[in-house]
């Protein structure tokens, strides 16, 4: 048995049924959960930075929707259906752990409720998602954010480090 997985247990013995469906909703809980949803100002595009946890192989489907008013409008994704008003409006770019929407000439019309939501494929509706509250006047500039994402570690690590130098004497604060 792995003592980190504990998968082993599903797999011992002869093959039956119910180990077979525990092990992939295991990885659709495991392998793609929304970890952060961010909103910020490119110019006159939104900018929303789904970043989510990316331990399997199998495809994760996504969708970014937006809901106004009580009413869902599905604007990108693999799930539903985008809406036309929102079609030319999109672009979107996809890494490991992170999926990003541009909304183009974004209004207040566009604000109110922002989801990015993802499930593996073929899985039962097993899902992860995070929403963010966007209000045009409350945006800040991307800039700001992806800086402080990028350099989050090497920040902490300097400041981890100072106790450090300072007691071999390199600085002194």
């Amino acid at each position: 048995m792995n003592p980190t997985t504990g998968i082993a247990l599903l797999l011992t013995g002869p093959p039956n049924l119910e180990g077979a469906l525990l092990v992939p909703v295991l990885q659709v809980a495991c392998g793609q959960k929304v970890t952060s949803l961010t909103a910020c100002l490119v110019d006159q595009s939104l900018r929303l930075d789904c970043r989510h946890e990316n331990t399997t192989a199998l495809p994760i489907q996504y969708e970014f929707s937006l809901t106004r008013e009580t009413k869902k409008h599905v604007l990108f994704g693999t799930v539903g259906v985008p809406e036309h008003t929102y079609r030319s409006r999109t672009s979107f770019t996809s890494k490991y752990n992170i999926k990003v929407l541009y909304l183009s000439s974004f209004t207040t019309k566009d604000e109110g409720l922002y989801t990015c939501e993802l499930r593996l494929s073929g899985q039962p509706p097993v899902v992860s998602n995070k929403t963010v509250s966007v209000l045009r006047d409350k945006l800040v500039k991307c800039e700001g954010i992806s800086l402080l994402a990028q350099n989050t570690s090497r920040l902490l690590l300097l400041l981890l480090s100072l106790p450090l130098l300072q007691a071999m004497d390199f600085i002194s604060l």
